[in-house]
C-alpha cells in the first residue's frame, strides 16, 4: 500500500506530520506491518522527535545552523555550489546528514511510537516549498 503526503513549509524547521500519517493508516484500515517513509527531495529530511517541548525543535534548526551555517558565513568560503543561494548547498550538507527515510513499525493499526516523539519533516532551505514524502506499508 503506497502514499504520498504534501507537506508545505515556510522556511527552516520542523514541520510535524504525524497525525497526517496516523488518519492515512486508518482510512487504509491498516493493522501489523512496517511503514517507510522516503522525502523526495535533496535539500530537507525527514525525523522522528520529540513533539511535547517545542524548544527541542528550536534548538535542533538553531545547532544544524551553526553546524553547517550559509555561504555567506566566512567558514564556509571552501564551497563551490553557491549560485542557488547561500542556504542551498548548507542545505544539501544537513540532508546529507540526516535522515532522508525512516522504518515504522504499525501495531494494532497504529504507529508504534513512543510517548512524546513524532514524525518531522526538516526544512533546511529559507525559502516556502511543497515537500513530498513517499509513503509505502508493507505486511
Amino acid at each position: 500500500m503506497a502514499g504520498m503526503f504534501e507537506i508545505s513549509t515556510t522556511g527552516q524547521g520542523l514541520y510535524e506530520f504525524t497525525s497526517q500519517v496516523h488518519d492515512w493508516l486508518r482510512s487504509r484500515g491498516a493493522d501489523d506491518g512496517v511503514l517507510t517513509l522516503f522525502v523526495r527531495h535533496t535539500s530537507c529530511s525527514i525525523l522522528i522527535q520529540e513533539n511535547a517541548d517545542p524548544e527541542v525543535q528550536t534548538d535542533l534548526r538553531n545547532f544544524f545552523h551553526r553546524l553547517v551555517p550559509p555561504t555567506t558565513d566566512p567558514s564556509m568560503s571552501y564551497l563551490t555550489h553557491t549560485y542557488e543561494g547561500p542556504d542551498d548547498m548548507p542545505a544539501h550538507i544537513k540532508a546529507a546528514m540526516m535522515p532522508v527515510s525512516l522504518s515504522i513499525p504499525i501495531t494494532n493499526g497504529r504507529l508504534a511510537l513512543g510517548t512524546w516523539q513524532g514524525i518531522y519533516l526538516f526544512e533546511h532551505r529559507n525559502a516556502p516549498h511543497q515537500r513530498q514524502v513517499v509513503a509505502h506499508l508493507s505486511d
